[in-house]
């Protein structure tokens, strides 16, 4: 039943990046400007432009501009950017390294955080401690990352000088893990924090509920130690809806990782989809979002996974 569950799942995915597909075709085509002017310059006569987009492909109709990228893409060619003359996966996958990095680490942070105070805040409830780390998260979970990013930056790179404050290396230095590792703290953590919010808040939700079962206050009422109450009756049956908001936080820490990207200049595919969508490098934007869009659907696809592992009842919704 397993491999009917997953065979589904993953079925799934071909319209859900068929819809992503369309929408940004769509939107880069809706967009306001001109490739063309973008790259011939504002001072290119109107043949010029007219030859470049025959060049490109550009004056054919969007549904035979969107079937030739399609048949090229189910190919495995990604096509070439319009911008730089190279081949889009030559420029997307080192990127994707990148932002990889940026996201494993901001994920980590988030749950290491996320987990340790929804759940120190579940078992003092109502507590001072209960009422402000609540709020913590609220402010949190509602901050753009792009705002505090640049609250970190003259925080912590500008006023103490602690952390630098952009780019992946020093380029006087010896480009080691640990000078990447100093680089990768303060977009590691502007990444991490929504999330981390969002995670404490639904572990505390989960693990209340899952102490007010009755089970659990029958075990409770036995004299059972609350380490082994805990390890046995509550923290298994809360897993399910943390791991899913776990899962879904990952679509969040790849949207922030771009916005981290851009403000601390991290050299990952989210500053090279700002300088495409810039450009209107259709090729290279649609490949980047693809490739974001498969990783999300995949990672959520490993939770429901987990979940289904965990409580096999979860396959037959």
């Amino acid at each position: 039943m397993l491999r009917g569950y997953l065979g589904r799942r993953l079925a799934a995915i071909v319209p859900v990046l068929f819809g992503v597909s369309v929408v940004i075709f769509l939107l880069m085509h809706l967009a306001p400007g001109d490739v063309t002017t973008v790259l011939l310059g504002p001072q290119a006569t109107e043949q010029d432009r007219v030859a470049l987009r025959h060049t490109l492909g550009l004056d054919q109709p969007l549904p035979v501009q969107y079937g030739r990228w399609l048949e090229r893409t189910a190919e495995g060619d990604l096509g070439t950017s319009i911008a730089t003359s190279l081949p889009v996966t030559d420029l997307i996958l080192p990127r994707f390294v990148n932002t990889i990095i940026l996201t494993v680490a901001s994920l980590f942070l988030a749950i290491l955080i996320g987990y340790s105070a929804g759940l120190f805040a579940a078992l003092h409830a109502r507590s001072w401690f209960d009422r402000g780390m609540m709020t913590v998260t609220l402010i949190f979970g509602s901050t753009p990352p792009f705002w505090l990013g640049l609250l970190l930056v003259l925080l912590f790179a500008l006023k103490l000088n602690w952390l630098p404050v952009s780019g992946m290396i020093d380029m006087a230095g010896d480009g080691g893990v640990i000078d990447t590792l100093h680089h990768l703290v303060l977009p590691a953590v502007t990444t991490a924090l929504a999330p981390a919010a969002i995670i404490a808040r639904m572990v505390r939700s989960s693990i209340l509920e899952s102490l007010g079962r009755p089970h659990v206050l029958v075990a409770r009422a036995k004299g059972l130690r609350r380490r082994d109450l805990m390890r046995r009756h509550v923290v298994l049956n809360a897993l399910p809806p943390i791991m899913t908001i776990t899962g879904l936080q990952l679509g969040y820490l790849l949207g922030g990782a771009l916005f981290s990207e851009v403000v601390f200049a991290w050299p990952g595919l989210g500053s090279l989809l700002y300088s495409s969508i810039t450009a209107r490098d259709m090729p290279v934007v649609q490949a980047a979002t693809m490739l974001i869009a498969l990783t999300f659907v995949l990672v959520n696809i490993l939770v429901d996974l987990v979940n289904v592992l965990i409580d096999p009842r979860l396959q037959e919704s």
